[in-house]
């Protein structure tokens, strides 16, 4: 998968809420991406509403890696407005998806409300820049994308997502984070 992540401007300073924008996409990507690549190793999913649901368990995932990437980057203020606008760009792009998929309806505030609940649970585990997610992050990771599998596939997609799209997230989001702030 490519993603860009250099600004076309070199020279021009980008806000923090351009910076979350472009980092919103690039999440969007990612999430996206993992769902294929789980379908392609023989995982079935069986509608789009139930990959929209992994979708966000890849996003919620990806969002707190990006905070714990980017947490020097800040000040206190401005990694506020940094991860509200990560946020709300993510929760805008779910949004849109299921509006395409499921009707209209009001799915911001449930998508926000799955990432609340999923930061509070990541921030329990540890996280270094060198090794980047520890195995029980990563695990519960696995854990809550296997909840939304059917049966059949349940017992493998942790190996899955510990083995195979925990490393793929973290090699783009190394690839395309520093360069956002560039």
């Amino acid at each position: 998968m490519r993603i860009k992540s250099r600004w076309s401007k070199k020279d021009k300073t980008h806000s923090v809420e351009e910076i979350a924008g472009a980092l919103a996409f690039i999440a969007w990507r990612i999430a996206t991406n993992g769902v294929l690549s789980m379908e392609n190793a023989d995982f079935q999913t069986e509608s789009q509403q139930q990959r929209l649901e992994i979708i966000a368990e890849f996003l919620a995932f990806t969002i707190h890696i990006a905070d714990r990437m980017t947490i020097e980057r800040f000040d206190e203020k401005q990694r506020m407005d940094f991860m509200t606008e990560l946020a709300l760009k993510c929760a805008k792009h779910m949004e849109d998806n299921k509006r395409d998929v499921i009707g209209a309806g009001e799915y911001r505030q449930e998508f926000i409300d799955l990432l609340n609940r999923r930061m509070a649970d990541y921030a329990e585990f540890g996280f270094s820049e060198e090794e980047g997610p520890s195995f029980g992050m990563m695990r519960f990771f696995g854990d809550q994308v296997s909840k939304i599998f059917g049966e059949r596939d349940q017992q493998w997609v942790n190996s899955q997502v510990i083995d195979i799209e925990v490393p793929e997230i973290m090699k783009h989001l190394k690839r395309a984070t520093p360069n956002l702030f560039m």
